[in-house]
């Protein structure tokens, strides 16, 4: 078998960003960014990369240092990635977890979601200078409290097949998806180089971009470091939930994230960086992103990788309430 990346570059020669799968490392409720040490948090995410990954992770350690597998393509990447996790809500009130899978070209991974680095766009690395993230640094992107769609770059698309792309919402689609439901996390890529984190996990980057994958505008003398566009795009298998039969009596969306969201407004996403080394600075100084030397591993690999649960709870059955709420 081809390693995962090899396999992605050899389809797309000419396009200039880095584009791979990550499997799922683990689903539970823990978040060592926003509820440090707390176990459980309040509602579950789904956890891709390192598997460093735990409820405490100290602030300004070097994750690459600690992990000894990733669930990521690049087996130089053991950062993690995770965001809240998509569930159904049935007429009789109960909520069934919606599993993921893999997007076009990624193979059998589990689960997981699709990771982009992007200098620009997805034809050019574009003249700027592209600073990788140091180790120890973090960030989120969107919040639980959000009741409107304002940030442009946390969307949504009701796909028709693999392959669709748009077009994209702020809200849940209103109606049944053929192939399921792909969310979209933009993260900011303007930091204010210093802080490798703030209170509120947000202040020390800025968004300069429009939404989708296109050249961010220029970073504000408050934030002047560009560093990588990371975007994640997750694949939701709403398919089984189709029947509208099932959905509410009144015609409604009935999908909700895992902290009661039911409008999607309050999708969020959290990176915690831990590439090792220097890797992803010679990724960010290379001319074509999937040469330059990046260290790849199998799709078997990328889903042996695992941590164990810290919350031993329900999850996947067929439950009254929502973990946490």
């Amino acid at each position: 078998m081809k390693p995962l990346s090899l396999a992605l570059a050899l389809a797309v020669p000419t396009e200039a960003y880095l584009r791979f799968g990550c499997a799922t490392l683990s689903v539970q409720r823990l978040d060592p960014i926003v509820e440090p040490g707390k176990i459980p948090s309040s509602h579950v995410h789904q956890i891709v990369g390192g598997n460093a990954f735990n409820a405490t992770v100290e602030p300004g350690s070097d994750v690459a240092a600690k992990a000894t597998c990733t669930t990521c393509s690049f087996s130089e990447d053991f950062s993690n990635y995770w965001t809240a996790v998509l569930y159904f809500k049935a007429r009789n009130g109960s909520y069934k977890r919606v599993q993921q899978y893999p997007n076009a070209l990624l193979g059998d991974l589990t689960g997981g979601m699709t990771v982009y680095y992007m200098q620009a766009d997805f034809s050019s690395n574009g003249k700027q200078k592209i600073t990788s993230f140091k180790p120890g640094f973090r960030m989120t992107v969107g919040s639980p409290t959000n009741t409107a769609g304002k940030h442009p770059g946390l969307r949504y698309t009701c796909l028709q097949d693999i392959m669709t792309r748009f077009p994209e919402t702020a809200e849940f689609p209103k109606q049944p998806c053929p192939a399921g439901i792909m969310a979209i996390h933009h993260f900011p890529a303007c930091w204010d180089g210093k802080n490798l984190d703030t209170p509120n996990h947000q202040d020390h980057m800025y968004y300069s971009g429009t939404g989708g994958f296109v050249t961010h505008g220029p970073c504000p003398a408050s934030h002047p470091v560009r560093m990588p566009h990371v975007a994640l795009e997750t694949m939701w298998d709403t398919r089984p939930f189709n029947d509208k039969s099932l959905w509410p009596t009144d015609g409604s969306q009935p999908f909700v994230w895992s902290y009661q969201d039911k409008q999607g407004f309050g999708t969020h996403a959290d990176y915690l960086f831990g590439w090792k080394g220097d890797a992803l600075q010679r990724a960010m100084d290379s001319t074509s992103l999937l040469s330059n030397g990046l260290k790849t591993q199998t799709v078997a690999q990328s889903n042996k990788c695992k941590i164990n649960p810290s919350v031993r709870e329900d999850i996947d059955g067929w439950l009254d309430k929502l973990p946490g709420q």
